[in-house]
């Protein structure tokens, strides 16, 4: 049985979103690798200590370090656990998330290469954050797509009689959530029932401010604060389009489950997602920061049912290749 140490911010029992560690993690476990994880400490220090001490303690019986690399404040977690690696010359896996991650490799050139090329291998989850690695000159990384398990998500044909949207993120000034406020506030001159939910916790105080953003422009928007991925599902069968809203991205796993569910997607174009969409054919991409063309995507939808039904179900199918069993054998090939 091999062995791994996956370290990252495994905190979906301390109220935050659940992450990579917790979907890709049970997946390897069910594949047959038993995994040791850190961290789940709330504290970000007692978190980055555990980390360290979880790869010293196992550093005879793991065959592999995992590594969740963001561009955020993870990015040093990251370092500092593969200069651990690196001196008890165990291999390490960095896995590539955040579409802001070249902005570090151009920030912080030496302390990305010191991680980068160093690693076993670098994952990435889109052919958008392996690309602009090559640019900087990585060629030592591989694309594993971020997956699902299809069968938890029933597609629907949903219509449009009403216009009610849907968006699920974390609250974070990266997702840029005022943007969908914005767009229903635009929306509903033309639409005067349009209704938004916007599900997720708090991240750095973007619900706060959000909500009061919302108040300010006078209009109702549903708050849920965080489900489970079995409560936002069920829910999305009130809800006629995806909205995503995000200055950057890489493969956001929340789009991936809409295509799967039905929903038609308005999303921006940027990051990974001309990568993860292809536009007019599985979703409508926009320009950031731009409620006007949300608007105009979703009246596209409204008023053309042959388009919006045969976007949802192209969606659909690209959705179905993201499942764990065509993915589980990609990491299967790469932990041999």
């Amino acid at each position: 049985m091999k062995h791994l140490v996956y370290i990252g911010n495994k905190l979906s029992k301390k109220g935050k979103t659940a992450t990579t560690i917790d979907t890709l993690g049970k997946g390897l476990e069910a594949a047959g690798f038993e995994v040791t994880y850190a961290s789940s400490y709330s504290n970000i220090i007692l978190r980055f200590l555990d980390m360290l001490w979880t790869v010293f303690q196992k550093r005879k019986t793991t065959d592999y370090v995992l590594i969740d690399t963001y561009s955020t404040l993870n990015f040093f977690y990251a370092y500092a656990v593969s200069k651990l690696c690196q001196w008890l010359n165990l291999k390490y896996i960095p896995i590539l998330h955040g579409g802001n991650l070249p902005k570090r490799l151009k920030n912080n050139p030496k302390l990305s290469a010191s991680i980068f090329n160093k690693s076993y291998i670098n994952i990435s989850p889109s052919d958008f954050i392996k690309s602009e690695f090559e640019t900087f000159g990585y060629f030592n990384v591989s694309v594993i797509p971020n997956s699902i398990s299809i069968n938890n998500y029933s597609f629907t044909e949903r219509s449009m009689d009403k216009v009610d949207l849907l968006w699920v993120r974390s609250f974070s000034n990266l997702y840029n959530p005022k943007l969908a406020v914005t767009i229903l506030f635009q929306l509903k001159k033309i639409y005067p029932k349009a209704t938004l939910c916007m599900v997720g916790p708090d991240n750095d105080g973007s619900l706060k401010t959000t909500k009061a953003y919302a108040d300010q422009l006078g209009i109702d928007v549903t708050f849920t604060g965080k489900l489970t991925k079995k409560e936002w599902v069920a829910l999305s069968t009130n809800y006629s389009v995806f909205i995503n809203t995000t200055n950057f991205d890489n493969t956001p796993v929340s789009v991936i489950e809409a295509m799967a569910l039905g929903l038609p997607i308005v999303s921006t174009n940027v990051g990974g997602l001309p990568y993860l969409i292809e536009h007019n054919s599985e979703g409508i991409l926009v320009n950031p920061n731009h409620p006007e063309a949300f608007v105009d995507a979703i009246k596209q939808y409204k008023n053309n049912t042959v388009f919006r039904t045969s976007v949802i179900k192209q969606a659909r199918l690209k959705a179905e290749s993201f499942d764990w069993k065509h993915i589980k054998q990609q990491w299967l090939t790469t932990l041999k």
